[in-house]
């Protein structure tokens, strides 16, 4: 073990299973510890999770080539996560959680609808892990030749959402444990399976995928920030609010991103070379997206292959009940921060059973919701990074809880621009997959973009408008306000 893997581990506290008494308030001066580069632990074990690889059969679904497919990968993937590392630095100017610091934005009561947002894709995206984790388990056991029915998934499903249950209820230093040891496990099986399956790449094949248009490659682009970065946003304050005030910003952008970003990209990459050179196994993907690939394993592997899986996806999936939590305080609920991460347990849980044994569509239920609550959080995203450049100054603690502070009550400019921003993309994005969702993408014939049969159908322009928007019309009409808030003592 390294010795920044053992220092995490000294430092995570003295009692790690003893529950997080912190909820949304801001941390006190001798509870913040540690420095940057022990972000890299959290975000690398979070994102290191098998499923990285089953985006290369995702990407080259828009009918893009590996060159392009590359391209995308490294640009959505550095780009989102920079996004992620840039919000990042607000947790050590404030040290309070993501969704509190966007009161500062909205106001505070303001700010319950985008807490609405966040906490709709942490427990959409706990929920989702919890699936792939569950399908996952069966596959394998199906082809060890166990028993890999109703009875498996249950029991898959019992223990994945205990150890995410587990790690939301008892907080930061069991997660940040918890992290540490997934990253060394899961990384080191993953060099396994990439050793063992590394043979089944066929150089000819991949370099025969047939090119794709420009528009299904912005789709892509968009596909790949939405799954990665723009997935966790909303959240990235929640962890480098523990750091010492006066902590570096460039240290914390720099640790987030590469800590997020690395394990993503060399996952993509072996996803797109195994995708690209199978096209049965690329199918199989989209119904079982972790669990087609243990077809390619010999059998002895098998059951590492599930362990790697399952605790990569809880990794992902703890952090997500972690900051949901959060979310759902900072939305008004008023119980402890424990409760409130059991809450979406309970409600993750009941999503699981409905994916798993009667929806059973996963991929295109899973692509619609992350385009449809991509737009909305790239939305909030525009309007805190704006906020967030517009501002000199430290966030003052205590009005980040007062109505009657600096920051307001409900702040009407930032909430019309996110409405606004969100509107428009929604109007920009199709979502065919998912019935629930057809009803998008009503501006692309009005704009002279095709409609929703055109070329620009599955661009999925409607994230990149709702963030670019939001940034821009938050920079223009509020930097008056912001410079006011600050002018006070």
């Amino acid at each position: 073990m390294s010795d920044d893997v053992a220092e995490r581990l000294e430092n995570a506290s003295v009692s790690p299973l003893r529950i997080e008494e912190n909820g949304i308030d801001v941390i006190a001066e001798n509870e913040r510890r540690g420095r940057p580069r022990e972000l890299f632990w959290p975000w690398f074990g979070a994102n290191v999770s098998v499923l990285g690889l089953s985006y290369g059969s995702f990407v080259l679904g828009f009918g893009i080539s590996f060159v392009q497919a590359v391209i995308v990968g490294l640009i959505g993937i550095v780009f989102s996560f920079w996004l992620c590392g840039i919000i990042a630095t607000a947790g050590n100017r404030g040290s309070a959680p993501t969704m509190v610091l966007s009161r500062a934005a909205f106001g505070v009561r303001g700010n319950r609808l985008p807490s609405a947002i966040s906490w709709l894709l942490c427990v959409g995206w706990e929920t989702a892990l919890t699936v792939i984790a569950v399908l996952a388990t069966s596959t394998v056991f199906t082809r060890i030749g166990w028993s890999g029915g109703s009875i498996t998934k249950v029991a898959a499903m019992i223990v994945v959402a205990g150890l995410i249950i587990l790690g939301g209820v008892m907080g930061f230093d069991l997660i940040m444990r918890m992290q540490a040891i997934i990253t060394v496990v899961t990384a080191v099986l993953t060099v396994v399976f990439v050793a063992l399956t590394v043979k089944h790449i066929s150089g000819h094949a991949v370099t025969h995928v047939s090119g794709g248009s420009f528009q299904s490659t912005i789709g892509a682009l968009v596909f790949v920030m939405t799954g990665f970065g723009l997935g966790w946003v909303n959240v990235a304050a929640d962890y480098s609010r523990y750091l010492p005030r006066g902590t570096s910003s460039r240290a914390v952008v720099w640790w987030t991103t590469f800590g997020a970003s690395i394990a993503p990209i060399i996952l993509l990459f072996f996803g797109l070379l195994l995708a690209g050179s199978s096209a049965s196994l690329s199918s199989a993907v989209g119904d079982n997206p972790v669990g087609a690939l243990a077809k390619i394993l010999p059998t002895w592997f098998l059951v590492p292959f599930v362990i790697v899986a399952i605790l990569g996806l809880v990794g992902g999936a703890v952090l997500d009940i972690y900051s949901s939590g959060l979310a759902l305080l900072s939305a008004g609920l008023k119980i402890p921060r424990y409760a409130a991460a059991g809450v979406d347990g309970v409600i993750m849980l009941l999503g699981t059973v409905y994916l798993v044994f009667i929806k059973r569509n996963f991929l295109g239920q899973f692509e619609g919701f992350l385009i449809t609550i991509g737009v909305l959080i790239a939305a909030w995203c525009g309007v805190f990074l704006g906020d967030l450049v517009l501002r000199r100054k430290s966030y003052v603690d205590e009005d980040l809880f007062r109505p009657a502070g600096r920051y307001g009550d409900v702040r009407v400019a930032p909430l019309t621009i996110i409405v606004l921003s969100s509107a428009l993309g929604l109007g920009l994005v199709t979502n065919t997959a998912a019935s629930w969702l057809i009803w998008q993408g009503y501006l692309l014939g009005p704009i002279g973009l095709g409609g929703k049969r055109g070329a620009w159908a599955y661009a999925n322009l409607g994230v990149l408008v709702a963030l670019a928007l939001s940034f821009v019309l938050t920079v223009l009409f509020t930097r008056t306000d912001v410079a006011r808030e600050e002018s006070l003592s």
